[in-house]
């Protein structure tokens, strides 16, 4: 993994040197709204992105793809991360500082991610699964090129009934890159 970079922010291959500063970002708990909770501690998640640093699952079968998002003022107001699968498909998420909402910074580390995983990953599909209260992700991942995935696809998941599934297929013309992004050698 790179990180890459432009005038508007950065994405950098998550480590555990990332921990405290992140442990700080996923403390607000208005993140939690809809799901999950924060980290117990700056040494749970260190530990735990130590094992994320590995970029694989534990049975080498799904690549672990996950980055800070830094601005250049050096703050980190989050993450995004990726499995990617065998099958070339790749399961996203992402989490941003409360503080940074509404600003379009999460729509354009997405957007960066996307063109990423397309681009130097080979990822020809992507999915996302939200809870369906969540309307602010909704709305990022629909400026991202995503649609509501059918019922069949809906289907063929294990997704819990609060939840709904969004897909996207590898289509680099269906946004733009707004600026030059600068891959830099980590």
């Amino acid at each position: 993994m790179q990180a890459v970079t432009n005038e508007t922010l950065t994405l950098e291959p998550l480590t555990r040197e990332h921990a405290e500063e992140m442990f700080d970002v996923l403390a607000d708990p208005a993140i939690y709204e809809y799901e999950n909770e924060p980290p117990l501690s700056v040494e749970w998640l260190r530990s735990r992105y130590a094992r994320l640093e590995s970029r694989w699952s534990p049975d080498g079968v799904n690549q672990w793809l996950n980055w800070a998002v830094r601005l250049p003022t050096q703050e980190c107001i989050g993450f995004v991360q990726a499995t990617v699968h065998r099958d070339r498909s790749a399961s996203i998420a992402y989490v941003f500082s409360p503080a940074h909402w509404g600003k379009g910074l999460g729509t354009h580390a997405v957007r960066e991610m996307l063109f990423q995983l397309e681009s130097r990953f080979f990822v020809t599909s992507f999915k996302a699964v939200l809870k369906e209260d969540n309307i602010r992700s909704y709305r990022l991942l629909l400026r991202c090129g995503f649609s509501l995935a059918t019922p069949a696809e809906h289907d063929a998941q294990v997704i819990p009934g609060d939840e709904i599934l969004m897909t996207r297929r590898n289509d680099s013309a269906r946004f733009a890159r707004n600026d030059e992004m600068t891959v830099m050698t980590q």
